[in-house]
């Protein structure tokens, strides 16, 4: 069984047991946290839209942390001009705890 969830405008392929890297969540670790279901895969077929609506993904919140740093450089042939910045997203991990009706 496996479910598509949407957070921060991006839809994630979860089963039960994963641990994903998702967008930046406001909540404490050990939190448990609800997400919407666009699409359900299971024993039954598939279901989308008004049917998978009824489902929801629990997740459980593992730790807040940076991603790795890449390096933006901008810079303008002929001119002397360049411009170095770094940048680190924030993300949240959760381990994905069930996947069930709502």
């Amino acid at each position: 069984m496996y479910a598509i969830m949407e957070n921060g405008s991006k839809q994630y392929k979860v089963t039960v047991g994963d641990e994903v890297q998702l967008e930046l969540i406001h909540a404490a670790v050990g939190e448990k946290v609800d997400f919407p279901v666009l699409l359900i895969s299971d024993e039954n077929g598939i279901k989308v839209a008004d049917d998978a609506k009824a489902y929801k993904v629990t997740a459980e919140v593992l730790e807040h942390d940076k991603a790795k740093k890449i390096i933006v450089f901008k810079y303008k042939a002929k001119k002397n001009e360049r411009k170095k910045k770094g940048h680190r997203q924030p993300f949240t991990k959760v381990k994905i705890v069930d996947i069930a009706l709502a």
